[in-house]
């Protein structure tokens, strides 16, 4: 008899309780494991002993900031983070993904959207098979492994930024536009969300790059996308 698949276990953080109700029938009818938390240090606590494969967290927690709770889950994990938020100013969801968050997500939401954003989230974040080690200047790039270091030392990346990472390195030299990138580690939906691509390169070269402000590694082709130029 063949074994049961592991369902793909997730951490909810949300403190409204018929929130959490809603997104545990979601989540579970879409094939989910489900921990639900009602406040961000519980929420930390959960993670760190349950190791989940991706998590969805509130901004707006009653014992500590959505944003400090991202802030300390990336200091050691780069497990997958959607944030569900009832703020949808651009400036907030610019501020979540700068701060590690690797989707952003507004309330109300669409059950089979929220479905569709963590299974690309989950499938990025799989290591590759078999695929070998690239290297450009000091930095090295394990696909199989996921890994990225930088001077021989680990560079600590986020799940979409190295789903970002990975796409860039794999098309080295050629021009992908803002909608093919959007597209493959987005989704559909998000092919006019031009501003999640800005905050992630830049997140990169700040990583990444000797020198910011002059990229020699990711190029901008003004209005068109984006060129990987590692050797």
């Amino acid at each position: 008899m063949p074994a049961e698949t592991r369902k793909p276990e997730v951490v909810v953080i949300d403190d409204e309780i018929q929130i959490r109700r809603l997104l545990r029938v979601t989540l579970e009818s879409g094939g989910f494991s489900v921990r639900d938390c009602d406040c961000g240090q519980v929420g930390l606590n959960e993670i760190a002993f349950r190791r989940p494969d991706v998590v969805v967290l509130d901004l707006g927690l009653p014992d500590i900031s959505g944003v400090d709770v991202l802030r300390r889950l990336r200091e050691w994990t780069q497990v997958p983070i959607l944030i569900l938020s009832v703020l949808g100013h651009e400036d907030v969801k610019v501020a979540a993904l700068d701060a590690g968050a690797d989707d952003y997500l507004t309330k109300p939401f669409n059950a089979r959207e929220l479905l569709a954003r963590l299974r690309v989230m989950l499938r990025h974040s799989k290591p590759g098979d078999g695929i070998s080690v690239v290297r450009f200047g000091a930095i090295e790039v394990d696909l199989a492994r996921k890994t990225v270091a930088r001077g021989g030392a680990q560079v600590a990346l986020t799940a979409r930024e190295y789903a970002l990472l990975r796409l860039l390195v794999t098309h080295r030299g050629k021009v992908l536009t803002h909608r093919q990138i959007l597209r493959d580690i987005w989704g559909p939906n998000a092919e006019e969300q031009t501003h999640y691509l800005r905050v992630y390169v830049d997140r990169l070269r700040r990583k990444l790059e000797e020198d910011q402000k002059h990229p020699k590694l990711f190029k901008t082709v003004l209005g068109v996308g984006y060129r990987f130029e590692g050797e």
